[in-house]
């Protein structure tokens, strides 16, 4: 008989990762176009630890659980589901609920993934790849023989904007914090150059740009990081901007590091694009106003595939237990900043 609840990793109250709490919740009732999916591995995205810290705009009431991204199988469907059975391999991306051990969602939203890949691999992949290619080819329209530059271009995104940009026949530069990460972005996923993001790297990437600068730049950095992206910007050239990573350069929210954050970052009048014939767009997955099936399956399935015939692949650089103590764990590690692609929970039993 199917159980009416799970364990579930929640957020009960705001601050460390030590305040995630692991509880039997109940699960929602199966609908009629419902599946039910047993979880095998979750995404950990740090949205995530913002959401924990609560300088995440979009959440739920507490207590909840984080977790955009799942992978596992079908446990049961809806009595008007077709297309899915118990037993398939299923992904799906989420508004939150993910640190869990089952879900239950519109089978709409579910994906099949190939079966050359792992769980892990599978949840590895929706929210870093779909933020890229929705930046890279929905907002920016980049082309190929653009220049990109990809802030954090060793972070789970930015390996994922770099090898869809380097496949798309753009020129890479990336930016990351370590000479490891900064060898592989080059060495193993292809970018023309990346530079030390603790260093001038605005300099580095000009030298290495030319004058005319870069077409596209991927800014979730915000602060200085965002006035030095335009001032790189060739002429119609655009920045996407889809996060504040600024805001929380530790493991507790800090209102006057945030509220620092969100004062350096660029306030842009209008005006100030004209001359310089320059654009900016800001992206959220999860707010595409009702377009989030129609932009977001086809492309997910299309990357699946992609990762299966090895022109992409899920970088992981670690994966955690999908318990609370994995959660804890995993939040430290990406608080570190020294992930090199995802970070992943999986089931172990």
């Amino acid at each position: 008989m199917e159980s009416h609840s799970t364990r579930a990793i929640l957020i009960e109250r705001l601050g460390p990762p030590e305040v995630l709490r692991e509880r039997e919740v109940p699960l929602p009732v199966l609908g009629s176009r419902d599946v039910h999916i047993r979880v095998r591995a979750a995404g950990v995205n740090f949205a995530d630890l913002l959401m924990r810290a609560g300088l995440y705009g979009t959440v739920p009431r507490r207590p909840y659980s984080p977790g955009f991204e799942v992978s596992g199988e079908i446990a049961a469907v809806g009595s008007d589901v077709e297309g899915w059975r118990p037993g398939d391999r299923a992904a799906a991306l989420l508004r939150h609920g993910g640190y869990a051990r089952d879900v239950v969602m519109p089978a709409r939203q579910a994906i099949p993934y190939p079966t050359s890949l792992s769980p892990v691999q599978a949840a590895a992949i929706p929210v870093v790849f779909l933020t890229a290619r929705v930046a890279l080819f929905e907002a920016a329209r980049t082309r190929p023989g653009e220049t990109a530059l990809v802030l954090g271009a060793g972070g789970g995104v930015g390996t994922a904007a770099v090898q869809l940009a380097v496949q798309h026949g753009m020129r890479v530069f990336g930016t990351a914090g370590t000479p490891a990460k900064r060898a592989y972005v080059v060495e193993e996923l292809g970018a023309t150059a990346c530079f030390d993001s603790r260093g001038d790297w605005e300099a580095d990437v000009r030298r290495a740009a030319g004058p005319r600068g870069v077409d596209t730049a991927l800014d979730a950095q915000g602060g200085p990081a965002t006035t030095a992206c335009r001032r790189l910007l060739a002429p119609l050239g655009r920045l996407v901007f889809y996060g504040l990573s600024e805001a929380m350069p530790g493991r507790r929210r800090s209102w006057l590091r945030a509220a620092w954050a969100w004062a350096r970052t660029a306030r842009i009048h209008p005006l100030a694009l004209v001359e310089p014939n320059t654009g900016l767009f800001g992206i959220h997955l999860l707010h595409l106003g009702g377009r989030e099936e129609a932009v977001l399956v086809p492309a997910l399935k299309d990357i699946y595939g992609s990762v299966a015939s090895g022109a992409l692949k899920a970088v992981v650089d670690r994966t955690f237990p999908l318990d609370r103590d994995g959660a804890v764990a995993a939040h430290h590690f990406l608080h570190a900043r020294q992930n090199l692609g995802k970070v992943v929970l999986a089931a172990t039993d």
